[in-house]
């Protein structure tokens, strides 16, 4: 069999149905084995980064590694952003580079390169993944490829990259396919369980935080079981806004940098907190670590280094967070625990004082509140996207998800342009069904290219531009710390009537401009016409529209803008 016809043949069988790339020559061979002997669908992007994106939201969404492929030199490299980007955030990925034939390689010669586009992709990707390869004889592909998918996938996910010279895709490979690899799983100790249980029951405070390990373990079903076991309240990370639906009873909100104000009041007050993967990074806790270690802290995840590495004291559970969840229900299924009823009624009273829709009164358009009108008209959509910016924070404050509906953003590597390619990746893994893309004007501009793609395929994918004119988280940042100099974010830069840009594109268009225009504007985005297409959706916002509530940084999560002031300039 042909080299690259094994890597096809190898993809196929593990279950991947599309894979995303940009061609060039050096993955040619690939390509075409692809097509000629495969059902895979091959979802060619007009950027690698773009490639990248929609294989990490793939990954994201169907568990398998998002597969993504690009060619030697400069499609390599533009890869890497995405990668960093499932490395951050847990995902899954295989990605495959095309190399320059071996005799064109420098080797050890005392150059910079040999053969055109020649470049060292191994040592720039080894950073950001679980494992690297560079191939050298095409019998290694076997072990390779299934170890790459093993490695993805195991414990904590990651992306592993595999670098193919072109001469090696094209020779005649001997070796079998190998036997795929078991995964083993880290379970937790029954005492340790005991110990968490017996805590719950003496809590007058107690809460549970749910970061990104429970949605990329597919563990939400048991994570709603032991919800409703312990009745305890659960607030979540950026990354797990899905984890629990809107209207869960034991759902409080959204915490961190820019979460919900009530959600972090909760978290700095509780007297017991059970982590359940998350990282606890400064985004989540703000910059005063101290403040959380006053209190019984039970930190659950797969990654040693991550327990105890910011927020000390915690009780370390070093343990697949699935696993957990599962061997904590069986063990409590005849255990009753008390609801804290006192502790419920005063954070749901924080939420009625200080609903979201409350903490801005900006000319025209209010985000949180249109974030509520689009969430009600959305039931077909399979999930959201956000990019990253202030539009992101208005979306994980104020989208209402439903239980079935996914919330997909960059957070680790908190990459621009990632919307609207991970769009489309999500869009083929739910097997064409409709997703939201939420992206601000700047973000929109990154991977705009991306709009041909969505055309071209005739994905249902409802784009939401939220367009202030402006980069509005950095210049919010201007105002706070640099006496409101715009520079590069107001002054310098501009965004284009992106009503036009769709237009031009093929994909139907609309421009929304007052709070009375949102409600028709949701309706229009699934109406008979446009219910099956793409169309885009210009909300346009006052561009001095701030992002509240937000951490007074270097101050306690509980304390927050714009009622409480920053006492050092924030580092992130």
């Amino acid at each position: 069999m042909k080299a690259s016809d094994f890597i096809a043949t190898f993809l196929e069988r593990k279950g991947v149905k599309h894979v995303f790339e940009l061609s060039g020559g050096m993955i040619t061979h690939i390509l075409d084995s692809l097509n000629q002997k495969t059902s895979i669908n091959v979802i060619t992007m007009h950027h690698e980064q773009a490639a990248a994106f929609a294989a990490d939201a793939y990954g994201r969404v169907t568990g398998l590694p998002g597969v993504a492929l690009a060619t030697s030199g400069p499609g390599a490299t533009n890869l890497l952003t995405g990668i960093g980007n499932c490395y951050f955030d847990s995902v899954p990925g295989v990605f495959i580079t095309g190399q320059v034939n071996r005799h064109e390689q420098k080797g050890d010669r005392a150059i910079r390169q040999l053969g055109f586009q020649e470049t060292d992709i191994i040592a720039m990707a080894s950073p950001i993944t679980k494992a690297c390869f560079k191939i050298t004889d095409q019998n290694e592909l076997p072990e390779v490829l299934e170890r790459a998918f093993w490695i993805a996938t195991e414990g904590r996910p990651g992306p592993v990259l595999i670098d193919i010279p072109m001469d090696v895709q094209r020779l005649k490979i001997d070796a079998p396919f190998v036997t795929e690899k078991t995964i083993e799983v880290l379970c937790p100790a029954e005492n340790q369980l005991k110990d968490i249980i017996e805590s719950i029951k003496q809590a007058q405070k107690p809460l549970v935080l749910v970061g990104r390990g429970v949605r990329s373990a597919f563990a939400i079903d048991e994570l709603k079981q032991f919800l409703k076991n312990t009745q305890l309240p659960v607030i979540t990370t950026l990354l797990a806004v899905d984890a629990v639906e809107h209207d869960h009873p034991a759902r409080v909100g959204f915490i961190g940098s820019y979460g919900n104000r009530w959600a972090n009041i909760a978290f700095g007050e509780c007297d017991l907190l059970i982590v359940l993967g998350s990282r606890l990074d400064i985004r989540q806790t703000g910059a005063d670590t101290k403040f959380f270690e006053n209190r019984t802290i039970y930190h659950i995840d797969c990654e040693p280094g991550e327990i105890n590495n910011r927020v000390q004291g915690c009780v370390p559970i070093v343990a697949d967070v699935k696993a957990f969840l599962k061997a904590f229900n069986t063990l409590t299924q005849e255990t009753a625990f008390d609801k804290k009823t006192d502790w419920y009624n005063y954070f749901n009273t924080l939420k009625q004082n200080w609903p979201d829709t409350a903490e801005l009164k900006p000319k025209g358009i209010n985000p949180n509140y249109f974030m509520h009108k689009l969430s009600k008209y959305a039931e077909k959509a399979r999930c959201y996207i956000a990019d990253v910016g202030a539009h992101q924070m208005w979306t994980a404050q104020s989208i209402d998800l439903n239980a079935d509906q996914l919330f997909l953003t960059s957070a680790g590597m908190g990459a621009m342009g990632y919307s609207l390619p991970a769009g489309i990746g999500a869009c083929f893994a739910n097997n064409i069904k409709p997703v939201v893309v939420i992206a601000g004007d700047g973000c929109m501009q990154i991977n705009i290219q991306e709009l041909q793609t969505i055309s071209r395929n005739n994905l249902p994918i409802k784009i939401v531009v939220m367009n202030n004119k402006n980069l509005g988280m950095i210049r919010q940042f201007q105002d706070s710390y640099f006496e409101s100099r715009y520079q590069s974010t107001y002054w310098g830069y501009s965004a284009p009537d992106f009503e036009k840009v769709a237009k031009a594109y093929e994909i139907n268009s609309l421009t929304i401009n007052t709070d009375e225009e949102i409600e028709d504007a949701a309706k229009w985005l699934w109406n008979s016409e446009n219910a099956d297409k793409p169309v885009l959706l210009q909300v346009m916002i006052d561009p001095y529209t701030n992002t509240y509530p937000k951490i007074a940084f270097g101050r306690p999560i509980t304390e927050m803008e714009p009622f409480a002031q920053p006492i050092e300039m924030e580092g992130t």
